[in-house]
């Protein structure tokens, strides 16, 4: 990884552009399925799709729990002059990935009706969509599992440009293969998943195709197995494992709270939404992942300076995106609502409209508070930036959806995200202030 031949702002955002945009097409892919299913088969199966995310997340989760814990420990021994030893954390990371992948493959296809039923498809309708999509996307869990590892150790590996140019080739391909198994072969919810698993095994394979050559720094090498080397990764991945986790564990609670509250037609209005949450969740999450070789290279030097400074960049990015995001959606919530809800619906639509310009103001906050929780991740200040994925993602969230429903009914469901992402704020700022300051990495 080539760092220090350029000015800091331009490495910047040389990592992170392309990092956002690897996220935006990972993004892409459910939100595809979902608009494909939407037009080919009906609204109930949008809900099904929407249903079913919780589970790629989780594996995207999965992942990133060793990648992106393993980009920092790589990082940290890139810039303290170790490269085979990068390379050894980055081979056994790959082995790891394989073998989970295996195992949610294992557990996944002999429980699929405890599985869509766990995901909250009471519904009989919706139970058999579920079940049909989990069917045909859990046996790619591998590929799943190791694209997004080899997305974020590639980047570390510095080729941050060539991660977007393989993701956007599995993007195409995925749509191409949605339009040919849903509208041509009639495949429905079931085609939808093969496709997007398909897809994934080839952005696999091309990423491989790139490690086997050993173009870069990092490729595989022998490892002896290491313990404490997992639980290290781990523990400084966990807080990004659990923001993209959060991703699901929202759309997991809010679905069975929605059917608790208000008639079941909002689980499209909150398909929608969670769409959007999902987009920009993942754009912040490139944003953050994008500077963390950089910073976790700095403080494997030791600069602790040019790390702040690095901060600073990940918090005034991020926070801009949020807002130009939040305006958009605002502006264009009509348009957005559209694309999902036929013309044959329109009271539909336009509730549909209304709750994505209530969720929006919530965007505002989101950046800074996964930004903060990354930076510290980066540092391996592993214990604080977990605290705050978990208030955003699970903790908070829980608690402002009990408190406002409990206050104003089935209303006070949209206005739980700003609720919970101001008090995650308040959270990230106060452990900010503690524990913001870079440890000596080679006593980790």
């Amino acid at each position: 990884m080539e760092i220090g031949s350029r000015p800091l702002k331009t490495e910047f955002f040389r990592f992170v552009i392309p990092s956002i945009l690897s996220q935006w097409v990972y993004a892409l892919y459910n939100m595809v399925d979902g608009m494909f299913v939407a037009r080919g088969v009906g609204e109930l199966a949008l809900t099904a799709v929407n249903l079913s995310n919780p589970f790629l997340q989780f594996m995207f989760a999965t992942s990133l729990l060793f990648a992106v814990g393993t980009s920092t420990v790589a990082a940290i021994f890139m810039g303290d002059n170790q490269r085979r030893r990068a390379s050894q954390v980055f081979s056994q990371n790959a082995a790891a990935q394989l073998a989970l992948g295996v195992a949610i493959i294992a557990l996944a296809l002999p429980n699929l009706d405890i599985l869509a039923t766990f995901l909250g498809a009471k519904d009989p309708e919706i139970h058999a969509y579920v079940k049909e999509y989990l069917r045909w996307v859990a046996p790619f869990a591998p590929a799943f599992l190791l694209s997004y590892a080899f997305e974020v150790l590639l980047k570390t590996d510095g080729f941050p440009k060539k991660t977007v140019l393989i993701v956007t080739l599995g993007a195409v391909e995925n749509c191409v293969l949605d339009w040919l198994f849903v509208f041509v072969l009639h495949r429905g919810v079931g085609g939808a998943a093969f496709a997007t698993g398909l897809s994934q095994l080839t952005v696999t394979l091309l990423y491989l195709h790139h490690f086997l050559r050993k173009k870069g720094t990092i490729h595989f090498v022998r490892f002896q197995f290491s313990l404490a080397l997992v639980g290290r990764e781990a523990a400084n991945g966990f807080s990004a494992a659990l923001t993209e986790l959060s991703t699901g564990l929202t759309t997991l609670l809010f679905n069975r709270v929605i059917l608790l509250f208000l008639p079941r037609e909002a689980l499209v209005s909150y398909a929608i939404l969670s769409y959007l949450n999902t987009l920009v969740v993942f754009s912040v999450t490139g944003i953050v992942q994008g500077g963390q070789p950089l910073v976790s290279y700095y403080h494997g030097r030791g600069d602790r300076p040019l790390c702040h400074t690095l901060l600073k960049y990940s918090l005034v990015t991020a926070a801009a995106f949020c807002a130009g995001a939040a305006a958009l959606c605002v502006i264009f919530a009509p348009q957005i609502t559209a694309i999902y809800v036929g013309a044959a619906l329109p009271e539909l639509r336009a509730s549909s409209a209304a709750v994505i310009r209530i969720f929006s103001v919530s965007m505002a906050p989101l950046g800074i508070n996964v930004a903060i929780s990354g930076y510290l991740a980066a540092i391996e200040s592993a214990a604080p930036a977990v605290a705050i994925s978990a208030g955003r993602g699970l903790v908070l969230l829980a608690a402002s959806l009990g408190l406002l429903t409990w206050r104003f009914g089935g209303a006070g469901i949209w206005w739980a995200p700003l609720l919970s992402e101001l008090l995650t704020l308040a959270l990230a700022l106060a452990l900010f202030r503690r524990h913001g300051r870079p440890k000596n990495p080679n006593k980790c």
